[in-house]
């Protein structure tokens, strides 16, 4: 539905068949209009943890009209989201504030791995904060985009070194469990030999 004139009203009737189509994975609300109305509904598709499946990505780039309040609702919703996996947010006037709650969200959350901030008017104030996120809480975010903000290079070096260091960590411990399912005769720990 990316760049149709959908406005909140118009979601609001499409609602209920998003809220009951029984495999949606992925929406593209993105340059729709929406507002936190808007916001409102779409946090109704990512069910928390322990629910329904709900969706896996979610597009919402280049909505003006939601404000803060409307932000912090869906960082509310996908900090308990049991599914979301990519949150396209980019070319959205977020600021210093809404990426302070969506730190707290993704720090919140097992599943998201893809964030898109590109454009949305935040500072080294903002990147302070998500590196502080990354560096000091377990998540499983992978891609961070920052393109596009007024932040400084250094920062965002730090942070995607930071992702990139996590990937590596995981893929050796993928490596190690393989290893012991080939070999189940090494033990892990001198308790158990």
């Amino acid at each position: 539905l990316h760049g149709s004139p959908l406005t909140d009203a118009g979601l609001a009737l499409l609602n209920p068949a998003l809220s009951i189509h029984p495999s949606l994975v992925a929406l593209d609300l993105g340059d729709c209009m929406l507002g936190d109305e808007g916001i409102n509904l779409i946090c109704g598709l990512l069910p928390p943890d322990g629910a329904k499946s709900g969706l896996k990505e979610l597009t919402l780039s280049a909505n003006p009209g939601v404000t803060s309040k409307g932000w912090g609702r869906l960082a509310i919703a996908v900090a308990h989201s049991s599914q979301l996996r990519v949150l396209n947010l980019d070319y959205n006037p977020l600021g210093d504030q809404v990426a302070g709650m969506l730190a707290v969200a993704v720090a919140s959350s097992r599943t998201l791995e893809v964030l898109d901030l590109e454009g949305t008017g935040l500072t080294n104030q903002s990147a302070q904060t998500l590196l502080d996120m990354v560096e000091n809480y377990p998540t499983a975010l992978r891609t961070l985009i920052l393109a596009e903000n007024n932040i400084s290079p250094e920062l965002q070096q730090q942070i995607s070194d930071l992702l990139s260091e996590g990937e590596e960590e995981e893929e050796m411990e993928a490596r190690e469990v393989t290893a012991r399912e080939k070999n189940p005769w090494i033990c892990q720990n001198s308790k158990s030999s």
